[in-house]
């Protein structure tokens, strides 16, 4: 029982106060998506319940764990530069302990590669192993001996607590993310993901929502549902009158939670956004009118050979019936330039669908090759030049949407929920549309208040306005 674990760990932090007159404290650097975010909460969560405090920084902590992302070249290159502080300040102090974690623990062969040549590393986790952090923990106090745990199965999709519920330090007061499911079984040729976290695994709706009560209860007012694919959720209906449940009618069971004011969702798949989920988007009062959907191309050639099951013109039909369906709603997308055999012809077709989408934000990324992935056997033959200028050009495209789109917003009243960000030095609060659009705004707001705001100028990225 992980209790049993969290129990020797606080007497490890019981001794530790002793020897130095204060409470450990930890630091986790979180790399990649919003479901790592929310991992790294529940790491939080178990070190606050061994007796650690939170630390701002790696200056000064005495465990400092980095939960990793591997989705892209650039995100592990970041990593890798970033844990060498970590050699650093366990030089300076004798008591750190350096954990990593995360999706680059998973990938065949990292965790040898990191204990030969980062040898400072004490603990090394995989994306199915963090429910074990207060044994691996407790195993290393007693033994200070550095190890990895990084399993071939990935196990059912329980709530990864310590044993019977999550124990959680957020980053948020009044915003949560809450996982539906684990890993994906889409395979696109490009994407590690299947590889690192396994296939698609749906929790139980009884155990998503009990979760999602709980934050409420806990004074959470904005609720995201997570998955890589949430569109393709289909969890038990235990203890709920049905045999299973889609995601669709997780979003009408969720938009019944007292308290919650607001509910967002990522990741959505073209391939799977079905009809019911659109008209629960138009319907549900609290269920937000943005949508993350990404695109990745908008050639039907790369298309298929990404393996995304979508062409350009099934895309932008979905596009459109979005927008007629659910009004005012926000589709913000990803794109990614540069993928093998891509032709300037090729990524023209991805300026016109951006141009026919009207996209309200984007990601955009250059092609990184992913070892292990079908896409990684294909012969590059792109120069850096041409992907670098071709880059651009979408950048300079959405940009010039994106300020239109703002400035459309200009002397509308947007009902705004405000963050709990520090205000600007001109004492501007920040806080977001139920688009999901950032505005910085004037006036006064509690953390998760709903305030009406005066839009009075459009920048590309952001609105700024007056509370009314």
């Amino acid at each position: 029982m992980q209790s049993e674990y969290v129990k020797r760990v606080g007497e490890y932090t019981n001794d530790f106060f002793d020897r130095r007159g204060r409470r450990p404290k930890f630091f986790i650097k979180t790399y990649g998506c919003q479901m790592n975010v929310r991992e790294s909460e529940q790491l939080a969560g178990m070190l606050v319940a061994m007796g650690f405090l939170r630390n701002g920084s790696e200056n000064g902590s005495d465990l400092i764990a980095y939960n990793t992302c591997c989705i892209r070249q650039n995100a592990e290159n970041k990593t890798i530069g970033n844990i060498g502080l970590a050699k650093f300040y366990k030089e300076t102090n004798p008591d750190l302990t350096v954990v990593f974690c995360g999706c680059m623990a998973r990938q065949p062969g990292y965790a040898d590669y990191l204990q030969k040549n980062h040898p400072y590393i004490d603990i090394i986790l995989g994306t199915n192993e963090r429910w074990r952090f207060p044994e691996h923990l407790a195993a290393y106090f007693n033994e200070k001996r550095s190890f990895a745990d990084i399993s071939d199965a990935y196990g059912e999709p329980s709530d990864y607590g310590v044993d019977a519920g999550v124990l959680v330090s957020r980053n948020h007061r009044h915003k949560a993310g809450v996982s539906v499911s684990y890993g994906c079984g889409n395979f696109c040729s490009y994407c590690i993901v299947p590889r690192v976290r396994g296939m698609e695994r749906s929790r139980a709706a009884s155990d998503v929502l009990a979760e999602a009560e709980a934050l409420a209860q806990d004074g959470v007012r904005e609720l995201t549902l997570l998955g890589q694919n949430v569109n393709s959720y289909n969890g038990e209906g235990s203890g709920i009158a049905c045999e299973s449940v889609s995601f669709a009618r997780l979003l009408e069971m969720a938009d019944g939670i007292g308290g919650i004011e607001r509910i967002r969702f990522l990741t959505s798949h073209p391939k799977d956004f079905s009809r019911d989920l659109i008209d629960a988007m138009g319907s549900l009062n609290k269920v937000c009118k943005s949508v993350h959907l990404p695109m990745q191309s908008g050639s039907t050639k790369i298309l298929e050979a990404m393996n995304r099951k979508y062409t350009k013109e099934q895309y932008l039909g979905l596009v459109d019936l979005l927008r007629a369906s659910v009004p005012g709603v926000s589709v913000t997308t990803d794109i990614i330039v540069g993928y093998p055999g891509e032709t300037e012809e090729d990524f023209c077709e991805t300026l016109d669908a951006v141009n026919q989408a009207g996209f309200e934000g984007a990601f955009t990324f250059i092609y990184s090759k992913r070892e292990g992935t079908p896409s990684s056997k294909i012969p590059y033959d792109l120069r850096e030049e041409t992907v670098k200028e071709r880059f651009e050009r979408l950048i300079g495209t959405l940009n010039l949407i994106l300020l239109k789109k703002n400035e459309s917003m200009l002397s509308k009243t947007l009902a705004v929920m405000a963050e709990d960000d520090p205000p600007g030095a001109d004492g501007a609060l920040t806080g977001r549309t139920d688009g999901n659009a950032l505005v910085h705004f004037y006036g006064a707001a509690s953390p998760g208040e709903i305030v009406e705001v005066k839009i009075t100028e459009a920048k590309t990225f952001y609105l700024v306005g007056e509370r009314v």
